[in-house]
């Protein structure tokens, strides 16, 4: 269910971004007198799962979920129409407009993403404010993982400073780590300041590990919601309760717990748990999948956050200068891939990828801020040089307006067409990727 529930929060996302960038395309190339034939979300080789005509645009819903396109007449795009582009130029076509106003077609497209990324933000900041955790209040520290522990830290650290500079957001923690930037990390243990040094191999380790085992927020096992029929329900274990051990070994917090219980299979075991001010022990037999039936309270239950209120109008450059910080990390993210340390093939993921970002539950705050995300990776990666994408036609029509000249039309056809195999290859190539990872 919860996959089930994932993957329609990404179709759903997905079709709004392809929508809105089709669309841009479509808006400006009507604002020119430029003919549509079609206007497709997702693809339709062979046929359309519904379409319909109106006026001299045909417009339906493909069944191949890899994008959508408009039909431009006299354009050389997927369509490779070869057929319409032997006859002569016409007043209504893109190859007849002058190349200023083809470039503001092809950018409408990424421009029309942008917008989409600030409207969300706007109204996300105007209707919820900007919610954080602030890392002075992870009073029970961090839980450190194998690579975390490998640079000195240990579990129940807080963390205090990255680069000598006090951190406020915890979340920018591993994302400095992520990009590279963390030389060095300042820590409180008891009543102790430590600074401890970051290898400079570390980096290209995190990103090999995807960022897993690296640092996340130490939490009580404290149970938020017992599954009837479990084993946690039938031991009569209730909400609110503390399970602070597993036999003779204390379990405090739920990642020491999840750890300590996978060695406990398909054996009976005796859980320490705290009711109130009360220790009590219950015999658990552990499933053959490890789990007891219990959910954790989530940091939100236990911890302080802050949130930052907006009025409309305060939300409105809030919301442009977050969708412009989000466009320039994301930029950085990409300049990572060409470090010598970063193996790329590790870094790319395909859908499975990009649909585990989503959350198991329906979380309309979560989707929308995943969405404006992803209408920001969709503008940068449309603007890349590449052939078959809007910034190869971007790079071509620049060329057009500098050299005073159009590239040849077969010299367009072949790019298009390498272009498109290009980025054929490349999706297989990150979807691939996804099932390996799948199997291991």
């Amino acid at each position: 269910m919860e996959v089930l529930i994932q993957a329609a929060q990404f179709f759903l996302s997905l079709s709004i971004l392809i929508l809105i960038h089709e669309m841009g395309h479509f808006i400006a190339a009507k604002w020119f007198n430029t003919r549509v034939e079609k206007f497709y979300l997702f693809f339709n080789p062979w046929f359309s799962i519904f379409k319909f005509r109106k006026g001299e645009t045909t417009y339906g819903l493909g069944w191949l979920p890899l994008g959508g396109y408009v039909k431009i007449s006299g354009m050389i795009d997927e369509s490779m129409d070869k057929e319409q582009m032997q006859k002569p130029p016409q007043p209504w076509e893109f190859r007849a407009k002058p190349a200023w106003q083809r470039l503001i077609i092809m950018v409408a497209g990424v421009t029309f993403n942008l917008i989409l990324a600030v409207l969300i933000y706007i109204g996300m900041l105007s209707i919820t404010g900007e919610r954080y955790l602030p890392a002075d209040n992870l009073k029970y520290g961090i839980v450190a993982d194998s690579l975390a522990q490998d640079i000195g830290m240990k579990t129940g650290d807080k963390i205090i400073a990255v680069n000598n500079e006090k951190v406020d957001d915890f979340m920018d923690i591993p994302i400095k780590f992520m990009r590279g930037d963390a030389r060095n990390v300042t820590v409180k243990r008891n009543d102790e300041q430590l600074t401890l040094d970051v290898p400079k191999d570390f980096y290209g380790r995190l990103i090999s590990a995807r960022g897993q085992g690296f640092i996340s927020i130490r939490l009580p096992f404290i149970v938020s919601f017992v599954e009837e029929g479990r084993v946690a329900h039938k031991a009569d274990i209730k909400e609110n309760d503390h399970i602070i051990g597993l036999n003779d070994k204390k379990t405090w917090s739920f990642s020491e717990f999840r750890k300590e219980i996978t060695n406990y299979k398909n054996e009976k075991v005796t859980l320490l748990v705290k009711r109130n001010s009360e220790i009590k022990e219950f015999p658990v037999q552990v499933p053959d999948d490890g789990i007891i039936g219990v959910a954790v309270k989530q940091p939100d239950e236990i911890l302080e956050f802050k949130t930052i209120k907006y009025s409309f109008m305060e939300a409105i450059p809030a919301g442009a200068v977050k969708a412009y910080q989000t466009t320039t990390n994301y930029m950085k993210d990409l300049a990572m891939l060409f470090k010598p340390e970063v193996k790329v093939r590790e870094s790319l993921g395909g859908f499975i990828t990009i649909g585990g970002i989503f959350q198991p539950t329906w979380d309309w705050q979560h989707f929308w801020t995943i969405t404006a995300f992803l209408s920001v990776i969709l503008a940068i990666m449309n603007l890349l040089p590449i052939p078959a994408l809007d910034g190869g036609h971007v790079m071509f029509l620049m060329y057009e307006i500098i050299a005073g000249r159009k590239p040849p039309e077969k010299f367009m056809e072949y790019a298009q067409m390498i272009g498109m195999i290009f980025l054929l290859s490349l999706l297989i190539f990150v979807n691939f990727n996804d099932i390996l990872r799948l199997f291991n």
